[in-house]
């Protein structure tokens, strides 16, 4: 089963990972982080199913630092506080008053070094699943 759920959260990240791709390209800053979000989350699942073999489902959250743990990651912690922020970015974009400090903070420039830090997590992560 686990390699079933690998490929599923590895496929579903990648198709995630264009979508951010084509909405930062069309200036949808806020939106393409909260896809950024979705493509760490996804990985850290089809992590979790290769670390968890017997496992039948992934852990249910959303929580980057928290499914960080449950694949028996150590991060560091400049690590645990990217993975954190990342994870506002999935929270916030749910809830109107949130999403518009986030929209306000989602500029150009903050996206650009959000969504670089996000591909950074994706090869780290694609590695760790590929061993």
């Amino acid at each position: 089963m686990s390699q079933k759920l690998i490929a599923h959260w590895s496929e579903s990240a990648e198709r995630d990972f264009e979508t951010m791709n084509v909405l930062v390209n069309n200036k949808r800053y806020m939106h393409s982080l909260f896809f950024g979000h979705l493509v760490l989350e996804k990985l850290f699942k089809a992590l979790y199913a290769k670390t968890h073999p017997d496992a039948p489902h992934a852990p249910k959250s959303h929580a980057l630092l928290f499914l960080a743990g449950k694949c028996n990651l150590n991060v560091d912690d400049e690590r645990a506080d990217t993975l954190l922020a990342i994870t506002d970015f999935n929270l916030e974009a749910r809830y109107e008053d949130e999403k518009q400090k986030l929209y306000k903070q989602c500029t150009k420039e903050f996206t650009t070094e959000s969504i670089k830090i996000i591909k950074e997590l994706r090869e780290w992560l694609k590695e760790l699943i590929a061993k």
